[in-house]
């Protein structure tokens, strides 16, 4: 009974058979040219459009103060007033000379015309006597001219006086109270006067880095925000550019025009720049998945004939997960779709999916 027993139990036991080992499938993709439509997140500065350090050109005393910070002023208006007694006396003794040259010059111009209305008489003033009054005249002449530009040299000092506005704008910084010494910088001041910005319009500045400078283009229309106005975004178009690279940072100025009437923006804000950088011609575009970047090199893995070829490339931009590459490619090769250093060069694939065409 035994024996029977262990004999059934045999029968009914399943049978156990080897699943059949399928090969497996390999995702590939047939690489084709397209546009990488991609944007930079750059910070820029705000700056003031015009802005201008006002020191005194002559030193002195500051004896009246007409602007403060934050006032508005109109070009050529009066800021502050300065008073310095020695240009006075510097003046008053330029005049003085003035004065005694125009005698000399007077005095030595009616002795040649006597002697010029003479010598009209044969034989009565020597050719010798006029040509000396003639260059004692013009001597004279000469030095009464060097008077006056020495006079109107202090009257100009002394109109420096009066420190006006180059421009219309607003006073941001005031260093100055009345009894002040100023002068010129470095000479009589460390510090301005006044600091004056045109704040209606501003510059938006920003350094574009040297792989990115090809695609920025001078009529880009830009999108940038700032952290006072979050909820806010403003627009600007690319007005000028510096067409070199700053030595420190590689990088290429790029500046905007804002109009700022609602000085709704200060200068020495911090912006958030949107910058399109779209490129102008077609290039190659793969999935970042489809690049291996090793030690070695950088590559692809296309697929020829069943067969597994590492093939060398450089990277571009990179956008949406999409990726430039150059290299020895062309369109129309199919290309790995999730390539990595364990599928080697030159090995067998048995089963290829082309998937959809990657644009």
């Amino acid at each position: 009974m035994v024996f029977a027993a262990g004999c059934g139990a045999d029968e009914a036991a399943p049978s156990k058979e080897k699943p059949v080992s399928e090969a497996p499938v390999t995702e590939a993709f047939v690489i084709q040219k397209g546009k990488l439509q991609s944007a930079m997140q750059i910070p820029g500065e705000l700056i003031p459009f015009q802005q201008v350090d006002i020191y005194a050109k002559a030193n002195g005393f500051v004896r009246k103060v007409y602007a403060d910070v934050g006032t508005e002023v109109k070009a050529g208006q009066l800021l502050a007033e300065m008073e310095a007694p020695e240009l006075g006396s510097q003046l008053a003794g330029a005049e003085s000379r003035l004065k005694a040259q125009e005698a000399i010059y007077t005095a030595s111009k009616a002795q040649y015309d006597r002697l010029l209305e003479t010598s009209k008489t044969p034989g009565t003033i020597s050719p010798n006597d006029l040509d000396q009054a003639n260059a004692k005249r013009n001597a004279d002449y000469a030095q009464w001219e060097s008077a006056k530009s020495a006079y109107r040299e202090i009257a100009d000092t002394r109109n420096y006086l009066a420190i006006r506005a180059p421009f219309s704008g607003v006073i941001s910084v005031r260093n100055v109270n009345p009894g002040a010494i100023a002068g010129p910088a470095g000479k009589g001041s460390e510090l301005p006067l006044f600091v004056l910005q045109d704040q209606r319009k501003l510059r938006l500045a920003v350094a574009v880095p040297e792989q990115l400078t090809a695609f920025v283009g001078k009529t880009t229309n830009v999108h940038f925000t700032v952290k006072s106005r979050p909820n806010e975004k403003f627009t600007a178009a690319i007005k000028r550019s510096s067409g070199a690279l700053d030595l420190r940072y590689r990088a290429e100025r790029i500046e905007m025009d804002i109009d700022n009437t609602d000085k709704r923006l200060l200068p020495g804000m911090i912006a958030e720049v949107n910058l399109p950088a779209n490129a102008g011609d077609s290039t190659l575009l793969v999935p970042k998945t489809a690049v291996v970047n090793s030690q070695e090199k950088v590559f692809v893995i296309r697929v020829h004939d069943n067969k597994l070829q590492w093939v060398t490339v450089k990277t571009g931009r990179e956008s949406d997960g999409k990726m430039e590459i150059y290299g020895e490619i062309q369109p129309g090769d199919t290309l790995l779709h999730v390539a990595n250093e364990e599928k080697r060069d030159g090995s067998v694939v048995k089963k290829i999916v082309v998937k959809q065409e990657i644009r």
